[in-house]
């Protein structure tokens, strides 16, 4: 079977540079994202095949499975759709960003899961391995004020993945992790922020942060590991960002992905 990837959160950021990366490498790619025209110019650009979807709503996830069998099946998923909004302390903070959060990082993650692995077992059966890598954050292994409800919700993904592992074993599907940190990419920050770019731009001022393109190379890397291989969970961050919440110069403003 050819090798056959679904990664959501293709529109931007770390997704589209993962659809890229595979592409480069041989791999059938597809993109899933809810921004149609985005999704368009990546197929364009790699000959991913795009499907829009948003992975908080139940029917369209389902739709997407059944689209990804019956267009040739997968043999790996990168579950990538994710964000941050907010970043007010739990006193003060916003039940509907709380959701909103736990809706996309959480519960889309484990719908898109569960739609997907009778696809993944039967590509499986037939290539003799499947893969799952959820990319999660460094957020999700340690607090810092002003993460609240991204803390809880990553946090909820690294407990999802830790489970899936265990329901999984024996089965020849492999679960991963990935856990960025400071990643400079076009929308996180931006959107946690609600949309003030001057301070958008400050966590990354006077540090060399990762780019979506290096945190792809790792993440393709570990899909390419012999089957026998699991890289159960991966740590990434910046030489500069010495702890979640910190680099060399200081607190960040915002506070790390």
């Amino acid at each position: 079977m050819q090798r056959r990837v679904v990664v959501t959160g293709a529109s931007s950021g770390i997704g589209a540079a993962t659809v890229r990366r595979f592409a480069e490498r041989g791999w059938e790619t597809v993109a899933v994202a809810r921004r149609v025209d985005r999704l368009e110019a990546l197929a364009a650009e790699t000959g991913a095949q795009p499907i829009a979807c948003d992975v908080t709503d139940e029917a369209q996830v389902a739709r997407l499975a059944a689209e990804v069998a019956a267009s040739g099946g997968a043999t790996g998923l990168v579950n990538n759709a994710g964000g941050a909004w907010g970043t007010e302390s739990v006193e003060h903070a916003s039940n509907d960003d709380w959701r909103r959060m736990f809706e996309v990082n959480v519960i889309g993650l484990r719908s898109v899961t569960s739609a997907l692995l009778p696809v993944l077992r039967d590509g499986a059966r037939r290539s003799g391995f499947a893969s799952i890598l959820n990319v999660t954050s460094t957020a999700g292994h340690s607090a810092y004020p002003g993460g609240g409800g991204y803390n809880a919700a990553k946090f909820a993904a690294h407990a999802v993945t830790g489970v899936l592992r265990l329901e999984l074993g024996g089965e020849p599907i492999r679960v991963m992790e990935l856990a960025p940190g400071l990643v400079h990419t076009e929308e996180f920050t931006l959107n946690r922020l609600r949309g003030d770019a001057e301070a958008a731009r400050k966590p990354y001022a006077d540090v060399t942060p990762l780019q979506a393109e290096e945190v792809a190379s790792v993440l393709v890397g570990a899909f390419e590991q012999p089957p026998h291989v699991n890289q159960d969970l991966i740590v990434l961050r910046p030489v500069a960002q010495t702890s979640v919440f910190r680099t060399h110069r200081g607190p960040l403003v915002a506070k790390g992905e």
